[in-house]
């Protein structure tokens, strides 16, 4: 389903800045595969997970969806193919704009626009029982202005408005790194409902290590570029934080491991 083959990046390459982010990197996801990725700082999940969504080229190597070579499309020609969620809620969604509105564009991602977004009366009854899934009162909201949700709200609206689509691959950065612990949980046991119920080909990025254990049928750890850990199935399921650490901190050479990652 996703291929990624000796995918290289290297940020302000030739100057004392360089920074070699991925180095060589090849990953294969089955179709359905929900995979959360975890490592320190720096250990190169955001970028790639950007190089998959085409926010910027890799360097070399290929990048295959559901065996489309979509290395040297540019971002948004792979929008069809591919939901995001970013770390700030804010990011996501227009905030100028009424939830009817940004339900009504996720709905047109990939597809040609035009200059009135056009919202019909059976598209609205569509959005309005979408919103009840999430279970937060907004389908009686449809033309309240995003701006006006709180944090959880207004991830959970692109949670949904990343699947709405069934896309062929959903990237998940950090995205419930920003809310508070209540309303994560509620965010990651609404990603994974929704996950399963679409079958969808998920890479989740995470510091907090119990929920990597947890969410998923695969887990890989990340370092210097690199994917040093893969485990799934049964293996994953028996895996403790303590496992988790042990292996991070043989791979930095670091004592102070535990500041790096998240155990809770």
């Amino acid at each position: 389903m996703l291929d990624i083959q000796n995918i290289s990046k290297t940020f302000n390459a030739g100057t004392v800045n360089e920074k070699t982010a991925l180095d060589g990197l090849s990953l294969h996801l089955n179709e359905g595969d929900f995979v959360t990725v975890i490592g320190g700082n720096g250990a190169g999940k955001s970028t790639m997970l950007n190089a998959v969504a085409g926010v910027w080229p890799v360097d070399s190597g290929k990048i295959l969806i559901d065996g489309m070579d979509v290395t040297r499309l540019s971002e948004h020609q792979r929008a069809s193919y591919i939901g995001r969620v970013f770390q700030d809620p804010m990011t996501g969604t227009a905030a100028t704009m009424q939830i009817e509105e940004n339900l009504a564009l996720a709905a047109r991602r990939g597809k040609r626009r035009t200059l009135h977004i056009g919202i019909t009366r059976q598209e609205r009854e569509e959005y309005r029982e979408l919103l009840k899934t999430l279970d937060l009162g907004l389908e009686n909201r449809l033309t309240a202005r995003v701006g006006l949700l709180s944090g959880g709200q207004r991830q959970a609206l692109t949670l949904l408005m990343a699947t709405m689509s069934s896309p062929k691959l959903l990237l998940l950065d950090e995205h419930t790194a920003a809310l508070d612990p209540k309303t994560a949980l509620k965010v990651l046991t609404l990603s994974a409902k929704i996950v399963e119920e679409q079958k969808l080909t998920t890479l989740m990025i995470t510091h907090n290590m119990k929920d990597a254990i947890k969410y998923g049928n695969r887990l890989i750890m990340m370092h210097e570029g690199h994917i040093i850990y893969d485990v799934s199935g049964e293996e994953k399921q028996r895996l403790k934080v303590s496992d988790l650490l042990a292996k991070f901190q043989v791979a930095s050479g670091s004592e102070l491991a535990n500041d790096r990652m998240i155990l809770s």
